[in-house]
């Protein structure tokens, strides 16, 4: 596991855009698979963005000084009209940039040695704030999920002009919004990279996340019921004729999207001066104890119970 330098000059590190979580439906989930969990535990502010039916619950189970309550609520639209409030309200409130996180997001990583590390969500999102401010028209930003890039292998640190999900650093000055029903995240990339703008997703930075249909809430039952992911595909596919079509993957109909069209390499900025030497950003490599994971407990327990119903029999 790796952490914030205690005894480092620069303290705790924290993101200097706000960080904001949209949730429905899943105040009551376990707290392992809770973003809002996952930041309290590092000390990183946050707000939560809840519908008003749900306030209560959620103030009962994240502290009401956490919230913010939208001013509608079920309008039948995902998570659309919600994201765009949130830019709104980032906006007024005078920040260039503002984070904005799905509620299922279990813990952050760091790649280190070409292994996974657990490390401190403060320090991954604030390392992305920078790196993303070293160049010009970079419109979005975010980290990889953690089943992208797995252990042993070689990766980029980044990749660029690629999609961002889930843990997304948005310039607010964009004359673009969230919009459509379906694949919105996927939307909105194609949206600023079609308009010559750039984005980065970091790969030394990931977020392990909670697959979205093994957790109850959210856009489970509204969008993903039934042929939902069919239709979920044709909609973009319709968006975006010539650059997404329509696959198969993960055993599921899927969108494809050729992103390669829209590669070309970085600017930095005028005037840039890169700092001599390399940034930790105060991790520190810790020697922890193996964590049984949730997959690994229920096999190690399904074991047990076979063990015992064999017993029985004899």
């Amino acid at each position: 596991m790796a952490e914030p330098s205690k005894s480092g000059s620069r303290g705790r590190i924290l993101p200097r855009y706000p960080v904001y979580v949209i949730s429905k439906g899943r105040w009551d989930i376990p707290a392992c698979s809770s973003t809002a969990r996952c930041l309290m535990q590092d000390r990183v502010p946050f707000r939560l963005v809840v519908e008003p039916p749900e306030a209560e619950a959620y103030g009962w189970r994240f502290g009401a000084e956490k919230l913010l309550v939208l001013p509608f609520h079920d309008l039948g639209q995902g998570s659309i009209p919600a994201r765009n409030w949130v830019w709104e309200h980032a906006a007024r409130a005078g920040h260039e940039r503002h984070w904005i996180l799905d509620d299922n997001i279990r813990d952050f990583r760091y790649r280190s040695h070409g292994v996974r590390v657990v490390c401190n969500a403060g320090n991954a999102l604030r390392a992305t704030e920078d790196f993303t401010e070293r160049y010009e028209d970079v419109a979005i930003s975010g980290l990889n999920y953690q089943m992208f890039i797995t252990d042993n292998k070689s990766y980029a640190p980044f990749t660029v002009n690629h999609r961002v999900y889930s843990c997304m650093l948005i310039l607010n000055r964009l004359p673009f919004r969230w919009r459509g029903r379906y694949n919105e995240d996927t939307d909105l990339c194609l949206q600023v990279l079609a308009a010559g703008f750039y984005t980065i997703m970091v790969n030394v930075f990931m977020i392990y996340k909670v697959a979205t249909m093994q957790l109850k809430g959210g856009n489970t039952d509204q969008l993903y019921a039934g042929d939902g992911r069919l239709k979920m595909a044709r909609s973009l596919e319709r968006q975006w004729p010539g650059v997404v079509t329509v696959g198969r993957r993960f055993h599921r109909p899927q969108h494809v999207v050729d992103w390669t069209r829209f590669y070309r390499p970085l600017k930095l900025r005028p005037g840039l001066q890169p700092a001599d030497g390399i940034d930790d950003y105060g991790l520190v490599p810790i020697q922890v104890k193996p964590r049984i994971q949730h997959a690994e407990m229920r096999e190690l327990l399904e074991r047990e119970r076979a063990r015992r119903n064999h017993a029985g029999t004899r």
